[in-house]
């Protein structure tokens, strides 16, 4: 079956200041990497959904939602901290983030398609139950998780995140939920500051030092990830992809390689081929630097598409 790449043109009209890192620009240079390695044609294409507000409600309450909603602006920009800002446009393009993680999460549960990768922005990880943050609005890749636990009935699921930053979001949101099971590698000390203890079955954080490469970024993961995943059993793995520990990455300090991303997508699928009928969801977190974004993240969803 084919992998759905699922985006929308909303996702770039959001903005938080010119020059910004987190630039509209990312969506372009991954589209127009995919379409420069010819796998651009071969993804089954879907544009993300205008979720309605409320559809958040899983991982947000109603008052946070209400507020966000009610701050966005009809001119100018919006600072909701110092680093997360809101445009005419931020509103839309965090809902079709949302709305793109429920699509994908049916599509694949229905098995239209085999995985599916989210190019949409901003990213989701950071935000909190009742905190924007580090660019982010909505848990995306939480609500993605609850929907395939509330609407399609399953019981145990993963969210894994790879990127440079602690996903201090999800981790907030998901906190305490026996059906999820959520794995977190990032450098520490850095941004956002601090993560929560580990609990069995629950929750994993890697944090792994500044200069981190390679090596040892593998085998934290085959020591700690893997394990954990394989006794969960998820019956669907959800992925934030955040491509900012990457070597050339300008906003962080850890040294991996386009091919630690391909090597840590097989790992994923790997557990998800044994015991979730290789249900996957990927959605875009961050990375910064836009040539290792869009080869890494090309080389992610080729990975995704079964073609290495």
């Amino acid at each position: 079956m084919p992998t759905a790449l699922i985006t929308h043109d909303d996702c770039v009209l959001h903005e938080i200041s010119p020059g910004h890192p987190e630039s509209p620009q990312r969506i372009s240079a991954i589209l127009d990497q995919l379409k420069k390695q010819d796998l651009y044609d071969y993804l089954k294409h879907y544009e993300a959904p205008l979720a309605e507000p409320n559809a958040a409600l899983s991982c947000h309450p109603q008052s946070y939602i209400d507020a966000i909603v009610s701050t966005s602006p009809t001119s100018g920009s919006v600072q909701l901290d110092a680093d997360t800002a809101m445009n005419p446009y931020s509103l839309n393009a965090a809902l079709r983030g949302v709305g793109a993680g429920i699509l994908a999460t049916d599509k694949v549960m229905s098995g239209e398609v085999d995985n599916a990768f989210c190019a949409t922005r901003p990213p989701g990880h950071h935000a909190e139950k009742t905190h924007a943050m580090g660019f982010c609005f909505f848990g995306n890749i939480a609500i993605a998780a609850r929907h395939a636990i509330h609407t399609h009935g399953l019981t145990r699921v993963a969210i894994v995140d790879f990127d440079v930053h602690h996903g201090n979001g999800t981790e907030d949101i998901v906190d305490g939920d026996e059906n999820i099971l959520f794995c977190s590698s990032f450098q520490h000390p850095f941004y956002p500051g601090a993560h929560r203890p580990n609990v069995d079955g629950q929750r994993v954080n890697v944090p792994l030092a500044g200069g981190t490469g390679s090596e040892e970024f593998r085998h934290s993961i085959l020591d700690h990830w893997i394990p954990a995943l394989t006794k969960f059993k998820p019956q669907m793995i959800f992925i934030s992809a955040g491509f900012d520990a990457h070597i050339e990455d300008p906003l962080a300090g850890l040294a991996l390689s386009d091919n630690d991303f391909i090597w840590i997508t097989e790992q994923i699928m790997s557990v998800a081929d044994a015991t979730a009928e290789g249900r996957i969801v990927s959605m875009l977190e961050g990375g910064y630097s836009l040539p290792a974004l869009a080869r890494s993240t090309t080389a992610h969803v080729r990975e995704l598409m079964r073609l290495s």
